[in-house]
């Protein structure tokens, strides 16, 4: 069995690292120990019994005209037979926004695999209503939003997604999808 060979480093180079970290100094130890993360937080109640009355009820609502009105060029879709009023709740706020994703950084490969990871989890936890960040694409090449199409497509495809919508304003707007999961 051949040992290993030595990397011979060039005493130039030796000379060379040894100024450069002549006045470096360990860093002071104060005692304090690292944090372990956090537990997730307890499961709201409340708010999940108030989401699936909100959900009996827009199932259970007839439809009126503006559930029959598209506000134009925003990202939505509904699952075939789930009533569009379910969307319309989705849009104006009244679901309660349980966990979220950022897919900020990340390529499509990568994406795709967090955003498949992130929705079985949210089933595990029994998470109805949550926020996918894909960005406004100005980060990309050419500032395409790559991400922004590619999540839609994905959601669509997804047996858990019932429906989905550009975020409001005030939850990131074009640079994010509020979707409404199975329970």
């Amino acid at each position: 069995m051949k040992k290993p060979a030595k990397t011979s480093i060039a005493e130039a180079d030796r000379d060379l690292f040894r100024r450069a970290v002549a006045d470096a100094r360990p860093l002071p130890h104060h005692g304090k120990a690292l944090r372990a993360p956090d537990a997730p937080p307890p499961y709201p109640v409340q708010s999940h019994l108030d989401e699936q009355a909100a959900l009996a009820e827009s199932l259970a609502a007839g439809w009126s005209a503006e559930d029959w009105l598209d506000t134009g060029e925003e990202p939505n879709f509904v699952r075939a037979g789930i009533p569009r009023q379910v969307l319309r709740k989705l849009r104006s706020g009244a679901w309660v926004i349980q966990d979220q994703l950022d897919l900020h950084g990340l390529d499509r490969y990568e994406a795709r695999e967090a955003l498949a990871e992130f929705l079985a989890r949210c089933a595990k936890r029994g998470v109805r209503c949550v926020r996918v960040i894909h960005g406004k694409g100005l980060g990309s090449k050419n500032r395409e939003p790559v991400l922004k199409t590619k999540v839609k497509h994905w959601l669509t495809q997804r047996e858990e997604v019932l429906a989905y919508c550009q975020a409001r304003p005030v939850d990131g707007g074009s640079g994010a999808l509020v979707v409404l999961l199975t329970a």
